[in-house]
């Protein structure tokens, strides 16, 4: 694969690679969905979160719903299947956001990711890391790199052996390291998690 070439330029991420199968970056859709579960999965494990997304989509009948059904969804009904008082009036905002600009796949996909970071980052819950994982994992997009996501700061903490005493200097050495990897920093993330996740 194409990436794998480009990547393997940088002699520490080819080490992790060599040991791990290739990556295929999938967009799905019904993105007002996917921004939803983001925010409800936040500060929670995987596990937790895939609880909450089960109960979510029972309220629908176990089918994905519409911006619509979810603006239209009682604050109660979210506080019920286990959300705090933010989260479920994130989840309200996010959809009612999808509804009044008419947001859907075709609009995101004309757009450049930092068009859509500033677009959606608008929305009271959702920031930029938020709008990163929905670009990495819904959108498809190659070149997005998540400096403030934890996994990402664990991994090449570890593999460049980077300190991390001054956040700032960190998140330096991080955009530094990772400007060699354009236009893939998407696949190099996804290689760091699952890489953190095998140590």
């Amino acid at each position: 694969m194409e990436y794998i070439e480009h990547l393997s330029k940088d002699r520490k991420l080819a080490t992790v690679l060599r040991s791990q199968d290739p990556v295929e970056l999938q967009p799905r859709k019904n993105v007002c969905l996917r921004l939803c579960a983001s925010i409800m999965s936040q500060q929670l494990s995987t596990k937790v979160a895939k609880v909450l997304f089960h109960r979510f989509l029972e309220l629908y009948g176990g089918k994905e719903p519409k911006p619509q059904q979810i603006a239209d969804t009682a604050f109660e009904q979210l506080r019920g299947i286990g959300l705090s008082n933010a989260k479920a009036q994130y989840v309200h905002n996010v959809a009612q956001f999808f509804l009044d600009n008419k947001i859907d796949e075709k609009k995101l996909r004309k757009m450049s990711d930092e068009e859509v970071i500033e677009l959606l980052t608008q929305i009271k819950g959702v920031g930029r890391w938020t709008v990163e994982m929905l670009l990495m994992f819904t959108l498809g997009r190659e070149d997005v790199f998540a400096v403030d996501d934890y996994g990402i700061q664990v991994a090449m903490k570890k593999l460049y052996k980077l300190d991390d005493g001054n956040k700032k200097e960190f998140k330096l050495a991080m955009q530094r390291i990772s400007s060699k990897w354009a236009p893939y920093r998407t696949y190099a993330c996804r290689h760091l998690w699952d890489w953190k996740d095998e140590k």
